[in-house]
């Protein structure tokens, strides 16, 4: 068995101040034995248009990913930032995943794909993210020492297209990244997760943002690991915190042995 870790964050605009949380909660669950950690989207920067513009950076580059590359290495774990806002070449932002190896390496990065352009029923009412990020074109996964991770982020949830694909493709293990509103997280959070889980036969760890941000948004937290069965190994409330859960890929082969979901399906996802 391998512990695995979740962060959850109540970040904000300023980097400097949201890199100081999870440098402690990082430390808090490298000393409980965690070997991986998933942080939440926006981990360092959830704000405004302009400060994700102020403190976007080219892939690889820059202080802020120096300085998460330094923590990964310096605590010794596999370190996935939920999203970071990373520089296109063309001027263009995407809200990126970043995936550090315990040396600290830069070993895998995913743009998200799903823009969430909706409209809710919250004091913030509107989002648009594709006003501010370019959205993805491409699945991302990586090759651990504990399993292949499948990479998604939030918004990506809904779309279980996506999540077939991944695991088609080897996943062991899924990440989902959030800042999921207060009302839409209340309603479809854990339901999602745990139908992701049953459906791809995959560990799913899920950091989430929590509590109130600037602009009247609200986030809903109750970050979790849910097993490949469906059930939830471990979750948080709606405050900051950390939890943590034994993981063991032979729950994946036991389950996938007893149910061949990939050998019986009749429809094959033709995502590229």
């Amino acid at each position: 068995m391998t512990k695995f870790g979740v962060v959850q964050m109540n970040s904000g605009a300023i980097a400097e101040d949201n890199f100081d949380v999870l440098e402690g909660q990082l430390k808090q669950l490298r000393a409980q034995g965690a070997r991986l950690v998933v942080t939440p989207e926006n981990t360092l920067v959830f704000g405004k248009k302009e400060d994700y513009e102020k403190y976007a950076e080219h892939l690889g580059h820059g202080p802020l990913q120096k300085k998460l590359s330094q923590l990964a290495f310096e605590l010794g774990i596999w370190l996935v930032i939920g999203s970071f806002p990373i520089r296109n070449n063309d001027g263009t932002l995407s809200t990126t995943c970043l995936v550090y190896d315990a040396a600290g390496n830069l070993r895998a990065s995913y743009e998200k794909l799903h823009m969430f352009d909706v409209d809710i029923a919250d004091n913030h009412r509107s989002y648009r993210e594709s006003d501010t990020f370019k959205p993805g074109q491409e699945m991302a996964l990586v090759d651990t020492p504990f399993g292949t991770l499948g990479l998604s982020i939030c918004y990506d949830i809904r779309f279980p297209q996506l999540y077939t694909a991944l695991r088609q493709r080897g996943a062991d293990i899924i990440v989902v990244p959030a800042a999921f509103t207060k009302v839409t997280g209340n309603a479809h959070w854990e339901v999602l997760l745990r139908a992701r889980a049953i459906e791809t036969q995959c560990w799913v760890l899920a950091a989430a943002q929590c509590g109130a941000h600037e602009g009247g948004r609200e986030t809903y937290g109750h970050s979790m690991i849910v097993d490949p069965w469906g059930q939830v190994s471990c979750s948080l409330n709606d405050h900051i915190g950390t939890a943590w859960a034994d993981v063991d890929l032979a729950t994946n082969s036991a389950i996938r042995s007893k149910m061949p979901l990939l050998q019986h399906a009749r429809l094959q996802c033709a995502m590229k």
